[in-house]
């Protein structure tokens, strides 16, 4: 029976009309309705006619989460005085309760999108909401540019709902392509907000980790919330690490439950917190419990203020999630869970003055992910860089690249980036390539069994306390009776069908373990047997991340070092296929969080398109090295050294090394140092044709000034025999015959007033100076010039030292000179020092030499 006083309660019910209209006038619609007014209810059931005058309509609900899609699908269900399957219905991974006659089906995006691969035309499906649109996931976006492609090439009919609690409505409104935009009012109770920020600051989220002083302040705030307000509270953390730490610290509440809910968290606990409790209740949750769902008796949200979002090092090949501030959308989310059935409170754990500064939206996911699943989907959908799907956000043409390097190297697309038949038959299992690949070929080598099991724990990481070693993960997982044993093992059963389903699929294992069968064992033959199947997996699903033992730390395929931890058997390996691996803040290598061990042959295999053979001639440790190698892409498997080394490869070495050391491998003497120098200067105040010598353009022009030097040289010491002056020579403008006009524009020397012949310091382009005794300058009024540019004159005492320094000699003579003839004539009385230095007769000798 149909509970319609609950329906009647529904705040959304008064949008209704209008998005009904909407839909019927343009086909597409974007709902805005608050937390708890029914949106992910009341509107599903409406537009099916299941509730209302309606027609009969098949629609399909798009959740973020399967907790959502469970949770949205049960309450329909009890609104209709049914149970799931009938009327209404689910499916996630692994799991479908859904009938014949059902009207509505509330699905995940992931599901979805398979979906639409299959049949792009979603026979039999009338309307579809994408519930929580604000969250951007990225399966999410990829639907609705889907849809929105299906609606314009092959059904126009289909009805499409944008909907969300706090989204970008004009910008989804401009997507759907000018679609209205339906808000509804909410009837939420007024929510009190409370700043409770830690007594003292706390250090930001660096990766993974966050401030252990944060969480026990959290831990503080719940139990402040429990002793101020009534009803259960709500504790929003950022992951499940930080859920069972403040669990931990909470204790014993005295008569309170403290429930974690999360994605990994088991149904049973899902549906325990979405149930009335028998009495108060604590739920630590991460941001699954943001939308789509009603934690009955709740009247007090206690939030972090964190979030995890995902980032990825396509330099390295790493991906992992990392610890954000939440956005301001996501914490009006989250307080409105206080106030869905009752007056609320929000302690937000930060200090109000932040809160302005926090993003207004979260960041799309599509910005920030690896999108090598999304390049597979688009490729199998006839649009392999994306351009031309309607996104809020172009996917970033580097993260795109990247895909597309790992797609075209596990057979996925071809080189036009279209798929092949085995990208397509990899898009159909629901993993992520890098696992489908791994499933198609290992599944022949190790039996269908035995590589369902293992990428079935590689699709979904391990807890923690299943260690490092994915080898005894598998023999936990198998034996284990947890809820991510169970959730494994349900996985395993869905992959084995899916490539039991494949045409020419290999036939199952001979020997198929149960889900309590330990294995062959943890020593001998049985390790090394567990060790070579999990090993192969994880070797096939990431070639690049297999490591060689190197130096005290493990180098990966891809170039990054990589640490396994402390203790580990893992550390000892030779060889590891890295499973999971991440980069911590700062940190420039990796750390391996679970990896198997592998043996060389292994790694040959799984990484043939990365074996390569030649001769490798470099600059290192200050020579030319010449060596034979054979390698796994930055691994060195074998190495020998090169007798005969091509010459185009030395010099290209030579050139590497004048690159990282400097021209001063070359013989720099003195005259060739003065050559460059008055070179440089020439370029700067006079330009062409005169060279520019600076190490780029000397680099740039290598050809013409340093050969045949350079073509002869065959390592460090032939270098140091060039005569860098001589071959710069060959730069000067010979063809146009200024470079007889060098000695005139840039002279190594200048004739000075006394007649000596003074050498010109060039070592300043910008100024040369000259260094002259300042007797030897008497009777000058002008400085002296070089190719216009005045010299700047340190005029030095009878001892050789600085005296002053003018580019002005009249100015010197008339207003400086006068200090220094009276500071050093008494310490030099055998020097002239006429009053007059402007009208006296310059000198280079004493006063005796001069009366001689």
């Amino acid at each position: 029976m149909i509970r319609h006083d609950a329906l009647d309660r529904l705040a959304v019910r008064s949008a209704v009309p209008a998005l009904r209209g909407a839909l019927d006038e343009h086909g597409v619609a974007v709902l805005c309705a608050p937390p708890g007014t029914g949106k992910t209810t009341l509107v599903p059931l409406v537009l099916s006619g299941l509730v209302g005058d309606g027609p009969a309509r098949r629609v399909v609900v798009a959740e973020p989460r399967r907790i959502a899609a469970r949770a949205a699908a049960r309450r329909m269900a009890w609104l209709l005085g049914e149970k799931p399957g009938a009327s209404v219905g689910y499916t996630v991974r692994g799991e479908r309760v859904t009938g014949p006659h059902a009207r509505v089906e509330v699905v995940t995006t992931g599901v979805l999108l398979q979906r639409l691969q299959r049949d792009q035309e979603l026979a039999g499906v009338d309307v579809v909401v994408l519930d929580e649109c604000h969250e951007r996931h990225l399966d999410a976006d990829t639907v609705a540019a889907f849809l929105l492609d299906v609606r314009g090439a092959l059904r126009p009919e289909l009805r499409l709902v944008a909907a969300s609690a706090t989204t970008d409505a004009q910008g989804w409104a401009r997507l759907l392509g000018g679609a209205p935009v339906v808000e509804a009012e909410g009837v939420s109770y007024p929510v009190e907000v409370v700043w409770a920020p830690p007594a003292r600051p706390v250090r930001p989220p660096r990766g993974l980790r966050v401030d252990p002083v944060l969480l026990a302040h959290v831990a503080s705030v719940v139990r402040r919330a429990l002793a101020e307000c009534d009803g259960d509270v709500l504790c929003f953390l950022p992951g499940v690490g930080e859920i069972a730490r403040v669990a931990g610290q909470l204790g014993d509440l005295g008569g309170v439950e403290v429930l974690q809910v999360h994605g990994r968290a088991p149904a049973a606990v899902q549906d325990a917190v979405l149930s009335p409790g028998t009495g108060r209740r604590v739920v630590l949750a991460t941001a699954v419990a943001e939308s789509s769902l009603t934690v009955p008796g709740v009247r007090v949200v206690v939030d972090s203020g964190l979030a995890r979002e995902p980032r990825v090092d396509h330099a390295r090949g790493l991906s992992a999630l990392t610890t954000v501030r939440a956005s301001q959308a996501a914490g009006r989310q989250r307080a409105g869970r206080a106030g869905r059935e009752a007056p609320g409170r929000v302690y937000r754990c930060w200090p109000e003055a932040e809160d302005v500064r926090l993003p207004r939206f979260p960041a799309p996911e599509i910005k920030l992910a690896d999108l090598t699943a999304f390049a597979l989907q688009t490729a199998c959908w006839g649009d392999p860089d994306a351009s031309g799907l309607a996104l809020l956000d172009a996917p970033p043409v580097g993260a795109m690249a990247a895909a597309r390097v790992v797609l075209t190297a596990i057979g996925a697309v071809d080189a036009a980036g279209r798929p092949t038949e085995r990208g397509v038959r990899m898009s159909r299992f629901g993993l992520h390539p890098r696992l489908a690949r791994a499933l198609l070929d290992a599944a022949p080598e190790i039996g269908v069994d035995r590589a369902a099991e293992v990428v079935a724990l590689l699709s979904e990481e391990p807890p923690r306390e299943y260690g490092d070693d994915l080898a005894a993960a598998w023999r936990t997982a198998r034996r284990g009776g947890d809820a991510y044993a169970a959730r494994w093992r349900d996985e395993t059963r869905r992959l084995r069908g899916a490539l039991g389903d494949e045409p020419g699929a290999p036939s199952r294992d001979g020997r198929a373990p149960g889900p309590r069968d330990a294995s062959s064992g943890t020593g001998g033959a049985g390790q090394a047997q567990d060790d070579h199947v999990v090993g192969l997996v994880a070797a096939l699903a990431s070639p690049e991340r297999l490591t060689r033992a190197d130096g005290g730390s493990h180098l990966m395929v891809s170039g990054t070092r990589a640490e396994p931890a402390d203790g580990s058997r893992l550390r000892g390996a030779p060889w590891l296929a890295v499973a999971v691996a991440d980069r911590p803040v700062g940190s420039g290598h990796a750390r391996v969080r679970l990896a198997a061990v592998v043996d060389e042959g292994v790694a040959r295999h799984a990484a043939a398109a990365l074996h390569s053979e030649g001769d490798e001639v470099h600059w290192a440790d200050g020579d030319v090295v010449a060596r034979a190698v054979e390698r796994l892409g930055a691994v060195e498997l074998t190495t020998r050294p090169l007798r005969e080394p091509a010459p185009s490869l030395v010099r290209a070495a030579l050139l590497e090394g004048l690159r990282e050391e400097g021209w001063e491998l070359l013989r720099w003497t003195e005259q060739s140092r003065l050559l460059r120098q008055r070179l440089a200067f020439l370029r700067l105040h006079l330009g062409e044709p005169w060279p520019d010598v600076g190490d780029g353009a000397l680099h740039a022009r290598v050809d013409e000034w340093l050969e045949p030097e350079l073509s002869r040289a065959r390592r460090r010491a032939d270098l140091a025999r060039i005569d860098a002056g001589q071959a710069l020579a060959r730069l000067l403008p010979w063809a146009g015959g200024d470079a007889a006009r060098l000695d005139e524009l840039a002279p190594e020397r200048v004739t000075v007033p006394s007649g000596s012949r003074i050498r010109v310091d060039y070592a300043d382009p910008e100024r040369p100076v000259l260094a002259v005794k300042l007797q030897e300058m008497f009777g000058l009024q002008e400085s002296p010039e070089i190719a216009g540019v005045p010299l700047l004159v340190h005029l030095l005492s009878p001892a050789g030292r600085p005296a002053a320094v003018t580019a002005d000699l009249a100015s010197f003579w008339r207003d400086g000179y006068r200090a220094v003839r009276a500071e050093l004539r008494g310490r030099y009385p055998k020097h002239p020092w006429p009053e007059d230095p402007a009208t006296a007769e310059p000198t280079r000798h004493t006063n005796a030499r001069l009366r001689r």
